[in-house]
Parts: structure tokens; C-alpha cells; sequence
């Protein structure tokens, strides 16, 4: 998963190779992000190029392979709370964006946001505060799913099946199973992104 840190470096690394066409340097990351070391941005680098985003060329240098900038990224938009109803994304207007490369998410479907609010998906490592990136689609047991119960209620709980029929379950004793009459899935979670306080380097 990645961090905000990571994330705004990688948009920068994608920005100025698109624009320059040429790699920027570590030092020149190191300034925008104001990092006190190299190795801070070497760890950053390091990072990224475990998940396939960055890579080290023949003369040292870090940067992003040409199908990385030619555009495999995405903007997700994030909306402040899951909506009630059968929402249209296009009609709204999200409280913001966030750019993401689509092969890290791993769907080419679409693709919106959500703030989690509460408590109930503690045991998933699911905390208030975290932004749940999910997939409209049909989903399979087992999955997180932003569900809309009895066309009323918007949650975000695990789905399940049991003796054929639906129930929602929280990942936190505190809370009951949700039996809905009426169930629909407006999107299955497939990533958790979130957002870390920065540390002074």
C-alpha cells in the first residue's frame, strides 16, 4: 500500500520525467520534499521500485519507465462519506482526487472512493480516517463491500452468505450481523489507502 509520502513523490517523478523527458535526480527530490538525507530518499525509492513503480537506470539514476508516464495512472475520486441511494458518481462532486497507477490496483474497472468513518472494521485494519478505494462490481463472499441496506443505510461490512441468504458482518465484537431484506453493492473494497503524519527526517 502505498503512503501520501509515496504517493506525492511518485506523481512528482511521473510530472517531471513527462515534462523534462529525463529522469529527475535524487537531490532534486530530496529539495522538493524537504528530506534532510539521501538515504531518506533512496528508502523512498527502494520502496517503489519493490511494488514495479520505479527503477534504477544504467547510469545510476531513478526514475519511471516510459509505459509508467505515458499513462497508466488514474484519478479516483474520493467522496466525504458513502453515499445513501443508488449513487451517480457523475453527478457528484468529489471532495477531492487521488492519482494511483492502475497495475497497483489491479482492476480496470470503475474505480471511486470513500472516507471510512467508525469503528466497526477494526479487525479488517480498517480505522477511521483510512480512504477505501473500491470497484463497482458484483461481489463474492467473503469481500468488503460498501453495501446499501434496505435502501436506506450505507455501511462498509464483510459479505456473506449463510443458509442462502445475505448478511453483513462488522470486523469488531461491538457490533451485531446486519440481515437486510433489500441488498446491493455499490462497490467492493479492493485497496486501503492511508494517509500517515509526517515524521521530521
Amino acid at each position: 500500500m502505498l503512503t501520501e509520502k509515496q504517493t506525492a513523490i511518485l506523481d512528482y517523478l511521473r510530472t517531471y520525467q513527462a515534462q523534462e523527458h529525463v529522469p529527475a535526480s535524487s537531490r532534486m527530490v530530496q529539495r522538493k520534499f524537504g528530506f534532510s538525507s539521501q538515504t531518506t530518499v533512496m528508502r523512498h525509492f527502494w520502496a517503489l521500485a519493490t511494488m514495479g513503480l520505479v527503477e534504477q537506470f544504467s547510469d545510476g539514476r531513478w526514475g519511471m519507465s516510459t509505459d509508467v508516464v505515458g499513462g497508466h495512472f488514474t484519478d479516483i475520486p474520493v467522496y466525504g462519506s458513502i453515499p445513501a441511494g443508488a449513487p451517480e458518481f457523475t453527478e457528484q462532486q468529489p471532495a477531492e482526487t487521488l492519482s494511483f497507477d492502475a497495475r497497483v490496483l489491479g482492476t480496470k474497472g470503475q474505480v471511486w472512493a470513500v472516507r471510512v468513518q467508525g469503528d466497526s472494521m477494526t479487525g479488517a485494519h480498517i480505522v477511521e480516517g483510512d480512504i477505501a478505494i473500491l470497484e463497482k462490481r458484483e461481489p463474492r463472499p467473503g469481500e468488503i463491500i460498501a453495501a446499501l441496506v434496505d435502501e436506506t443505510t450505507t455501511t462498509l461490512k464483510r459479505y456473506l452468505v449463510e443458509e442462502g441468504r445475505p448478511l453483513l458482518r462488522a470486523a469488531n465484537d461491538k457490533y451485531r450481523d446486519i440481515f437486510p431484506a433489500v441488498l446491493e453493492c455499490q462497490g467492493v473494497l479492493i485497496a486501503i489507502f492511508r494517509r500517515q503524519v509526517a515524521r521530521s527526517q
